[in-house]
């Protein structure tokens, strides 16, 4: 890269997650590039002891700084920047953070019955960033936190084409339904990035109509005020990476089909 080209924006997830995010940053920011960047070897990230995760994801981040020097970074994965947003931040202070936390002030917002439900993995819904939102933004309303142990797993065989049992996916999203005397979830919010993949599912499994909250295009849109526009394309191309380097086939025709080139 020369130094006068423009650098690419760095989209980062556990896995292939991210996507939903990359497909909203893309509509906002048509002119840009982005290094889309999948920690598969790490993934998933509920099996890890806190420490050890922070310590990985800090470590991973001054390797990939140097090598990619993007504009600004987008973690695109609400287990790791709930968790290590901040070591990010003190650690790499020249570089801009977008991170991704589960959207429970805009639920606390809209909600009409005060039920609202955070479906989100085991690590996020233990953290105290998001105790700490909802003492900020939701102490009006009834707000249920759901931790899956499997549907972030269940989300990249769905995005891959693998067939699901309703079964399965139902009693991932069940806990979400609260009925207390006549009052009902209104709202659910997907607090991990790769259940948007999944709504359609969701909506037709759910008990009743709810408003799936997706934070994806929110996050697109900080990222899109922090980065300078361009009045032409930027040369290059949009590229995959994966921490394992080692895709499988599937995973890779998925990322072509998502215009990336996996290196």
């Amino acid at each position: 890269m020369t130094a006068t080209s423009p650098k690419p924006i760095l989209m980062f997830d556990s896995g292939i997650g991210g996507l939903t995010v990359l497909r909203e940053a893309r509509v906002l920011m048509p002119e840009r590039h982005f290094t889309y960047v999948a920690d598969d070897a790490g993934f998933p990230y509920g099996g890890w002891e806190e420490p050890a995760l922070k310590a990985h994801i800090v470590d991973l981040f001054g390797k990939l700084l140097h090598e990619h020097d993007p504009e600004i970074c987008v973690i695109a994965c609400n287990t790791a920047f709930t968790l290590v947003g901040a070591d990010l931040r003190a650690s790499f202070p020249h570089m801009q953070f977008v991170g991704t936390v589960p959207a429970i002030k805009p639920a606390a917002e809209r909600t009409r019955s005060g039920h609202v439900s955070v479906l989100a993995t085991p690590g996020t819904v233990k953290r105290a960033y998001t105790r700490d939102l909802i003492q900020s933004f939701a102490t009006q309303c009834d707000v249920r936190l759901v931790g899956s142990e499997n549907l972030a797993r269940m989300a990249e065989a769905y995005i891959r084409g693998e067939t699901l049992s309703d079964e399965a996916v139902r009693a991932e999203i069940i806990p979400c339904f609260v009925d207390e005397m006549g009052r009902k979830t209104d709202i659910v919010v997907l607090a991990c990035t790769h259940y948007p993949f999944m709504a359609n599912l969701f909506r037709k499994l759910a008990p009743w109509p709810v408003d799936w909250l997706d934070p994806a295009e929110a996050i697109a849109r900080q990222a899109r005020r922090l980065v300078p526009p361009l009045e032409t394309l930027a040369p290059g191309e949009d590229i995959a990476i994966f921490t394992s380097g080692n895709p499988d086939f599937s995973t890779r025709r998925l990322m072509q089909g998502f215009g990336l080139r996996v290196v």
